[in-house]
């Protein structure tokens, strides 16, 4: 038996938006109105995410504090801002490191992949295909020079770290090392991380 639709469920519909025959652009990402935070695009997709959980934010703070603690006076890092690797795909690493000189001022809303040195995705069960595959691949294609992969072990709450380096011949990544307790870098500069403090955030 159908149910009387009033007007208070009216009021509470989502209107999505229609997506364009050749699909979104970056442009679009940037001037649509009401898109949820974090919002992605990828090929001319939008793609909305699932609320965060504690690992996803707990592995963010751990390792952007620790990017920042080491970081050469020629770098930055960001957490959670577009990247713009064509005009067809705009995805949100969890972490970028890049360029200080590609950081334009406080009203910034994207960087450029040429500028970025280090994307890190952090994976949620809601985007394990984007991050395993489907990211990475598009992130080297850029030629983004590093990408980090953080999976959670079992259901522990303690990270693994997946690094890989760009082959410039193949623009493919290649897998250098999977780090557990420590992760203990030479790129995108000398980085000696202790996974296991996430324990005490």
């Amino acid at each position: 038996m159908g149910g009387t639709m009033t007007a208070e469920s009216v009021e509470h519909q989502v209107e999505w938006p229609v997506p364009p025959q050749d699909g979104y652009t970056v442009d679009d990402l940037f001037t649509l109105p009401n898109l949820p935070p974090h919002t992605e695009l990828i090929d001319g997709s939008l793609v909305f995410v699932s609320p965060q959980r504690r690992f996803h934010a707990n592995v963010i703070d751990l390792l952007v504090s620790s990017l920042r603690g080491g970081l050469p006076g020629e770098f930055r890092v960001s957490r959670e801002m577009t990247v713009i690797l064509d005009k067809r795909n705009g995805p949100e690493p969890d972490i970028s490191v890049l360029r200080a000189d590609a950081i334009t001022g406080p009203s910034q809303t994207s960087y450029q992949a040429e500028d970025v040195l280090l994307a890190v995705e952090v994976v949620s069960p809601d985007s394990e295909s984007r991050d395993r595959t489907t990211k990475p691949q598009k992130y080297a294609a850029a030629g983004i020079p590093n990408f980090w992969r953080v999976e959670e072990k079992g259901t522990s709450g303690q990270p693994i770290v997946h690094v890989y380096e760009l082959d410039p011949l193949t623009r493919l990544y290649v897998h250098t090392g999977m780090h557990r307790d420590r992760l203990s870098v030479a790129k995108p500069y000398e980085l000696d991380i202790d996974l296991t403090a996430i324990d005490r955030l």
